[in-house]
């Protein structure tokens, strides 16, 4: 028995020892209400989506320069707040890496991006982490469609991928967030609520 307990015990040491660091955590699922932010935009300023007081609602997408999935969905994330931000669904972009692990993802390496592409919607800097975490971030891409409440507090109506196709846009079949959002919109639940963030691990900070 002494030897089973043991056994369980190294066990168990191994598996948090293997987490640690990771920045990770269960996070946010369907339903929960979602906690504001005020983070760094391309442009110097300090954004919270308390700013945008006659928004319905957000599509929060943790992203980042460098992850090939997220070059991927990088106009098909613009296409998603051209569609929406003016039905009350605007695109907030959150890079939550660290640039230490992927200088690409450095400050100064989003503004360039920020420039080229062209971005209409904040491209924020997650510097601690802390909403990565918060949130249960775990991709670059990953999304959460959040709904303002009558209270102003924000629940989370979906979470996952951008749709079931990210080399082949002309091929997709299905567009969860833009179905996700269009929903909501009239006054239904998203259906599916949720799926796999296919990306790039989040590039976490060294504990």
């Amino acid at each position: 028995m002494k030897t089973f307990l043991f056994a369980l015990a190294f066990c168990f040491a191994a598996f948090a020892a293997s987490n640690a660091g990771s920045g990770s955590n269960a996070g946010y699922k369907v339903g929960d209400t979602a906690r504001d932010f005020k983070l760094k935009d391309v442009s110097g300023n300090m954004v919270s989506m308390a700013d945008n007081r006659s928004a319905k609602g957000f599509i929060v997408i943790f992203t980042c320069n460098h992850c090939p999935y997220s070059v991927a969905y990088e106009d098909r994330i613009i296409a998603l707040n051209k569609a929406f931000a003016p039905k009350g669904y605007p695109v907030i972009a959150i890079n939550p890496n660290d640039p230490a692990r992927q200088p690409e993802d450095s400050f100064e390496n989003m503004q360039v991006r920020a420039k080229e592409k062209k971005f209409a919607f904040p491209y924020l800097l997650d510097e601690t982490q802390e909403i990565a975490t918060t949130y249960g971030a775990t991709r670059t891409p990953h999304v959460f469609v959040l709904k303002k409440q009558a209270d102003g507090t924000l629940k989370v109506e979906y979470i996952g991928a951008i749709d079931d196709n990210t080399d082949q846009p002309e091929n997709v079949n299905e567009k969860y967030v833009e179905k996700a959002v269009a929903a909501l919109n009239n006054n239904q639940q998203p259906d599916p609520d949720f799926t796999k963030a296919i990306g790039c691990t989040i590039k976490w900070k060294s504990k």
